[in-house]
């Protein structure tokens, strides 16, 4: 068993496999604008249709490594969602602008990060970090990349097009919905993460009260306030430590 003191040090490493990964990705994104927005031919879309599939084969990869070699680290975690989300951003940007989608798509999508805009501002004042990524939000992730070349390909006349066109738009659909649960679920865990990190401040603050408990401050000294400490604590570490999106 790797020791807290190890495991936490691995945690704060940054230059390794998984991390140079999300930091190629990250860099392919203006590379992607340019080669859609820039030549706008068959040729560059295609070449962005391969820099999107390779971004999606990478973003598998880097959580693979990451778990198989033991090189999980708070920057990965914090990486590999910013990744994601830039990729999307970008790509429905350039969708937009080509005429290929039309606005509405960009502002659904858009209303869904703002709302988890909110819920990570609630988070943060109550002293939490970013939650761990649902299955359901790497699924609604990996099928809006899906769709997003799709949606490229069927824009260009050719045999396959329709066929493309028919597949994208299904991927975007299923992937927008699953985007909002996905945010819905991410909602309700916070909600309840902030609501038993309130229930606890109540409860040293109830115990504070008592001479024989110790006193002090809600997480500070004494039998209740140590007590409020750690369940505190086995709460973050269920749910508020940061992680892939």
């Amino acid at each position: 068993m790797t020791p807290l003191g190890g495991r936490d040090a691995q945690r704060q490493r940054i230059f390794n496999i998984p991390n140079a990964i999300s930091f190629a990705r990250l860099a392919g994104v203006p590379v992607f604008l340019w080669l859609v927005l820039g030549p706008r031919s068959q040729a560059g879309d295609w070449w962005a249709v391969g820099l999107l599939l390779a971004a999606g084969l990478s973003d598998w990869l880097d959580g693979k490594i990451a778990r198989a070699l033991n090189q999980q680290s708070r920057l990965g975690e914090l990486l590999d969602p910013a990744a994601d989300r830039l990729y999307i951003v970008a790509t429905l940007v350039a969708l937009a602008v080509r005429g290929i989608i039309g606005w509405w798509l960009v502002g659904i999508l858009a209303g869904r990060e703002l709302v988890l805009l909110v819920v990570l501002v609630a988070l943060r004042r109550t002293g939490y970090g970013p939650l761990q990524v649902s299955f359901v939000g790497k699924a609604a992730t990996l099928s809006l990349l899906y769709a997003f070349p799709l949606l490229f390909v069927g824009s260009h006349q050719t045999s396959y097009a329709t066929v493309a066109r028919v597949f994208g738009w299904a991927f975007a659909v299923w992937g927008t919905a699953l985007y909002w649960w996905a945010a819905v679920l991410y909602g309700e865990q916070a909600r309840r993460l902030i609501a038993a990190d309130r229930w606890h401040n109540q409860r040293s603050g109830i115990g504070a009260g008592h001479p024989g408990d110790g006193g002090g401050s809600p997480v500070g000294g004494g039998s209740g306030g140590g007590h409020a400490g750690s369940s505190e604590t086995t709460a973050r570490s269920a749910g508020g430590a940061a992680a892939k999106d």
